[in-house]
């Protein structure tokens, strides 16, 4: 399944109500499984965001409509990017060495 992380940044009400942020973390994570996606990872961060969460869903609808979810409850603005794996990324590298070659004969 794909992966992707999201960094979250708490809005002015998600720090008024931190306390509750757990039991938001949980709750989150039983919506993503509902939605057959999954958070493998949790971090709470230092720095610029606040929170991020590293989860596998099978495409990008799913993973913009648990966001959209996650982030119209109004605790947190989010930030998503598709991860890729080491492996798949040499991959990728590999694939596009290739193709620049296969360009440059062509030229």
């Amino acid at each position: 399944m794909p992966v992707y992380v999201t960094l979250y940044k708490f809005t002015e009400q998600g720090v008024r109500n931190i306390k509750d942020s757990p039991k938001r973390v949980e709750k989150i994570k039983e919506e993503f499984k509902k939605a057959g996606a999954n958070i493998k990872e949790f971090y709470a961060l230092m720095g610029q965001y606040d929170t991020m969460i590293i989860a596998e869903a099978p495409n990008e609808e799913i993973i913009t409509k648990l966001n959209l979810m996650v982030d119209a409850a109004g605790n947190v603005t989010s930030q998503t990017m598709r991860a890729f794996s080491e492996n798949d990324w040499k991959k990728m590298v590999q694939e596009a060495a290739q193709w620049t070659s296969e360009l440059a004969k062509a030229a």
